[in-house]
């Protein structure tokens, strides 16, 4: 048997990607969404979506981009007004400057305007005390005046100055009221709040569309020919998660090599890997990498490994294969208590716990691989040409049920089956090919609001 990774699964008319995404019949999902809503170009992103059985979007969520609002129309106009605000305020401060200036040549010109003043008022009531050296003194003080006729001057245009940006000043307020009328009970912020509820309750659609009883097994779909008869390969199991990396692990026991691709295209042409060195070497291939760790058996042991953390211990016997869905990460394994028949138990990813197990019934000597979709185990009885999905055990009802859904072995040896819920397929090690699978499922949708 093999581990198994999921989270949600669905019906996939169409294909996996090599890019590892989900291609759609002739790219329709994508029209729709480009044609209804605006591109990234105008601000906004497609922020998730959900689609039904047979591949029509049910429902897509459409944001503003954090890095891409500020070429919100909105937000440019808004930076418009911020810059004719900082326009007027400049403005303003050399109106300031300039006023401030002409008081001060005001207060000083205040005494000679003073003297000025009464010495003509003597002049008027008595001509003759006038001299002619007091007349010379009196131009040269209207003289050190006159600038002041300049300074009203500029007072008054001033004033004229002032007038217009009062007038800005108020337009502004009055659109800037406008626009916050508009807008303002829609801020980012808020929007932003908006969005995640509604992604909460778009996971909860798609949980719903994800899960259901296996039905079908797609034809297979060959990504690339590398490795021996055994091995295991993987993306991350974690629901939800942008990492797009490939995981490859050539051989039964005794591996410690694990060839980490960038992405599902890199895995495909082989290019632009690194190496990883495992502390321990590993046993089988029931491997799986959920939230950026690498979770397998040593060798020889009944020891569970967290690669880049720390070793646990663990119970049942050296045979173990780890499996992930949306519940969390599962544990299948025999053990001599238990007659040879398939465990399965539900393990904490932290420390690695046992908080629940489940006796199958099903004897390991009669299954070939296994996989879990959605908290079922799903047994095939054989590695070989010719194998079908035989049996399921349901750990939410603890029953279980035989199945007949036929899959084509196209290399007759699998190695490893593990359903991974981020590309909704099953993938499969398949005598040194590397092989993917598009899974039909029944739903049951419930209207519980």
């Amino acid at each position: 048997m093999a581990m198994v990774t999921n989270w949600m699964s669905q019906t996939l008319p169409s294909l996996v990607g090599l890019n590892g995404t989900i291609i759609s019949p002739e790219g329709t999902h994508e029209r729709i969404v480009s044609g209804l809503y605006p591109g990234s170009e105008e601000g906004w992103q497609v922020y998730s979506t959900a689609s039904d059985p047979d591949g029509r979007c049910v429902c897509t969520v459409v944001a503003p981009a954090r890095n891409l609002c500020k070429r919100d129309p909105r937000s440019r106009q808004l930076r418009l007004l911020t810059e004719q605000v900082q326009n007027v305020s400049q403005s303003m401060e050399v109106v300031d400057l300039r006023t401030s200036r002409d008081q001060q040549y005001v207060r000083d010109s205040e005494p000679l305007m003073r003297g000025v003043d009464g010495r003509l008022h003597t002049y008027v009531s008595n001509p003759r005390t006038l001299t002619t050296k007091g007349l010379q003194e009196l131009k040269g003080q209207m003289s050190q005046l006159r600038p002041l006729l300049s300074v009203v001057e500029q007072y008054r245009l001033d004033l004229q100055t002032l007038t217009t940006l009062r007038m800005e000043l108020y337009n502004l307020s009055i659109i800037m009221t406008s626009i916050q009328e508009e807008i303002g009970a829609y801020d980012y912020e808020e929007l932003q709040q908006r969005v995640l509820l509604l992604e909460t309750r778009l996971h909860s659609c798609m949980n719903k569309l994800g899960c259901g009883r296996l039905t079908a097994v797609s034809i297979p779909i060959t990504v690339r020919a590398s490795g021996s008869r055994f091995g295991s390969w993987m993306t991350d199991a974690m629901i939800p998660s942008s990492d797009s990396r490939v995981w490859s692990m050539d051989g039964y026991y005794k591996g410690r090599r694990v060839l980490e691709y960038r992405t599902m295209g890199d895995f495909t042409k082989g290019q632009n890997f690194v190496q990883h060195l495992l502390p321990h070497p590993w046993a089988g291939t029931g491997h799986v990498v959920y939230n950026g760790s690498l979770f397998y058996n040593k060798h020889q042991s009944n020891i569970l490994v967290q690669y880049h953390f720390r070793s646990r211990t663990g119970g049942g016997s050296s045979d173990i294969d780890l499996m992930a869905d949306e519940m969390g990460l599962w544990a299948v394994y025999t053990s001599i208590p238990n007659a040879g028949n398939i465990m399965v138990s539900r393990l904490d990813s932290n420390s690695l716990e046992v908080l629940r197990s489940w006796d199958t019934g099903f004897p390991k000597r009669s299954a070939g691989e296994s996989f879990m979709i959605c908290g079922t185990l799903y047994v095939t009885n054989s590695h070989l040409a010719g194998a079908k999905v035989h049996f399921a055990y349901h750990t939410n009802t603890s029953s279980y049920e035989y199945t007949d859904i036929p899959f084509h072995n196209q290399y007759s040896h699998i190695s490893m089956m593990d359903y991974n819920p981020r590309e909704r397929a099953l993938y499969t090690w398949n005598n040194g090919h590397q092989v993917l699978y598009n899974v039909t499922l029944f739903h049951v949708i419930r209207s519980d609001g």
